[in-house]
């Protein structure tokens, strides 16, 4: 079959973790591929994905073949497939615009951006020029003039588009409308982790429903060492970040919880934790007899690898709605692989829906 040939927005941790796993279950047979939620999808296997052109803002990746910028600081994250093929393509020189918080300045640069003093290249030429068909974002948390600009050039470029970040573009009916004239496929918004924070809280709180406990307050409080925690150190950039994670909760209990009684967000940046999440997270309720009890939990997860699980369905559910000639938002496997997608629904209403995407008997 053809190659799923994809574009990059940011190649960071995440994007390192996904090019990575591209080539780890490369030469594998299904019975040998731990870590996959799907081997196969439409016929298309974890190697099938190509990438082929890449966008970042920082010197040290900017010009560099895309297999020597992938293991660039301030990258972090585990590497589990050392033997990467020479690409031919390199990393171009992206648009700023928000995508650097100003306070990112004040670290060392082993921990943060430095941003390349090249001119920025026409995006959408460069798409077109590739021959990409999908282009994944993976812009920093707050970037929301930059995760709009990236969109209207995919647009513009006629690819579709994964939206793995907290800015609201598939859930926005205007964009939805946009990408349907088109044609175009798009997913998102904001990628879950296979067993993260926000999917194992979903998990735990639906629990809470169907044993008829009353869930009356929970937090969920997460560290981390990589540019995401730093970047997030800037309260004004997690808005979307914060609505996004606490829906994905509250989308799934049958009254919403006040304000004031959930919280969820990251709280800190701890710098040797490096690509390692740690979420602590506390539920209290009440069961028979209006008795209380409460459960607290700490997870630790590898971050990025945790992310690109996801996205390595998201994008292969993307290419076989180009395939069908699907326009506008792919409901199915954004339920299943995004924590703010246009519809929400159950994690297993999700999961069942992706199976009948996938087989052809669900459009999107």
């Amino acid at each position: 079959m053809n190659k799923i040939k994809i574009a990059i927005v940011g190649i960071g941790n995440c994007a390192s973790s996904l090019i990575q796993g591209i080539h780890y279950y490369d030469g594998k047979n299904p019975e040998d591929a731990i870590g996959l939620m799907h081997w196969d999808i439409g016929g298309y296997e974890p190697s099938d994905i190509e990438v082929v052109a890449a966008f970042d803002v920082d010197a040290r990746k900017v010009g560099k073949t895309i297999d020597e910028a992938i293991f660039a600081k301030p990258n972090c994250t585990t590497v589990f497939q050392e033997d990467i093929p020479k690409y031919d393509a390199k990393v171009s020189m992206g648009h700023v615009l928000d995508g650097v918080a100003e306070h990112m300045s004040n670290y060392d640069d082993e921990y943060t951006f430095v941003v390349s003093d090249e001119d920025p290249v026409d995006v959408v030429e460069v798409l077109k020029e590739s021959g990409a068909e999908i282009l994944v974002n993976y812009l920093p948390v707050g970037s929301e003039k930059a995760a709009r600009y990236y969109a209207q050039c995919a647009l513009d470029a006629g690819v579709a588009y994964v939206n793995c970040m907290p800015v609201f573009i598939v859930s926005d009916d205007e964009w939805d409308v946009k990408f349907k004239a088109k044609g175009i496929p798009i997913v998102g918004d904001d990628i879950k982790a296979q067993i993260g924070a926000t999917i194992t809280h979903r998990t735990l709180a639906s629990l809470f429903m169907d044993r008829g406990v009353k869930l009356d307050k929970t937090y969920q409080i997460n560290t981390g060492g990589n540019t995401d925690f730093l970047n997030m150190l800037n309260r004004e950039r997690l808005d979307s970040k914060k609505e996004s994670k606490t829906e994905a909760v509250q989308s799934v209990l049958k009254e919403r919880m006040d304000d004031r009684d959930i919280h969820i967000g990251p709280s800190d940046y701890v710098p040797w934790q490096n690509d390692n999440k740690l979420c602590f997270l506390r539920m209290e309720g009440r069961t028979f007899g209006d008795v209380p009890m409460n459960i607290e939990l700490r997870l630790s997860v590898e971050d990025s690898p945790n992310s690109a699980g996801c996205v390595i369905d998201a994008v292969r559910c993307c290419k076989i709605g180009l395939e069908r000639g699907i326009g506008g938002q792919l409901t199915s496997i954004s339920s299943y692989t995004m924590k703010h997608p246009p519809i929400q629904y159950t994690d297993d209403e999700a999961f069942e829906n992706v199976e009948k995407f996938i087989s052809g008997d669900l459009e999107r």
